[in-house]
Parts: structure tokens; C-alpha cells; sequence
């Protein structure tokens, strides 16, 4: 009996561990996977690495990504808001990507000629960035 009880109470806490993650989750904004429609994480690498965007931000796991120019991009997933000022959902990545000055006029990122589907293969490794 005894046995049952503590199996009993460590199912209880695995399950409350876990309700709590993901309410703590949905309460800040965060989701735990964000799917980009036709992106591939492994494809956006080698485009950020195409594209040079290594020579402007730390990136992690990108090599050359130790660009000191802008921000850093780390913890891409846990991000509520990119480019200072909209939300971060799987589509806004694609439309700062490919034209930048459409979200934020007079930004410092340039267009970089990213076509949309390298901008979907972007945005899908910047969410593995966790």
C-alpha cells in the first residue's frame, strides 16, 4: 500500500509539473512549437549563412553568426515580439525577412533579397532557437 501511495503521489506531481509549464506557457505568450507552413530549419541555416545574416547578429549555431551590427538573435522562440514592435507569430518573420521596411520604416535592416521561401526556411530554424 504504501508503495501504491508514493507512485500515486509522484504521478500527481508529473502531472501538476507539467500543467504548470504549459499554463505558464500560454500565460506569457509563448507556445512551445511554432510551425512555419513550408519551412525547413536546416534549409534556413544554410540561407542565413547565403545571405550574410551571420555578419550582422549573433546567431547561435550558425557559423560566421557573430555579427555585432544588430541584435542578437537568441531565444527566437521564447520571443513575444520581434523587429521592437509586432507580435511574434509564424508569419511575421517572413514579411521582416523579405521586406523589413514594410514593418518598421527607416530600419536598419536592409532588404537582403530573401524570396519568400528562404524566408520560411529562416524562420523556421530561428524557432528552434529556444
Amino acid at each position: 500500500m504504501t508503495r501504491c501511495r508514493g507512485t500515486i503521489a509522484r504521478r500527481v506531481l508529473v502531472v501538476g509539473v507539467t500543467l504548470g509549464a504549459v499554463a505558464c506557457g500560454a500565460a506569457s505568450g509563448h507556445t512551445a512549437d511554432r510551425q512555419v507552413e513550408r519551412g525547413d530549419a536546416a534549409r534556413g541555416k544554410s540561407a542565413i549563412r547565403a545571405h550574410g545574416g551571420g555578419s550582422c547578429h549573433q546567431i547561435p549555431g550558425v557559423p560566421g553568426g557573430d555579427g555585432l551590427v544588430g541584435p542578437p538573435i537568441d531565444h527566437w522562440a521564447g520571443r513575444r515580439i520581434i523587429a521592437g514592435e509586432v507580435p511574434n507569430d509564424p508569419e511575421r518573420p517572413i514579411t521582416w525577412l523579405t521586406v523589413p521596411q514594410s514593418i518598421e520604416p527607416g530600419t536598419a535592416m536592409p532588404n537582403m533579397g530573401v524570396s519568400d521561401g528562404e524566408a520560411r526556411d529562416v524562420a523556421a530554424c530561428l524557432y528552434t532557437l529556444r
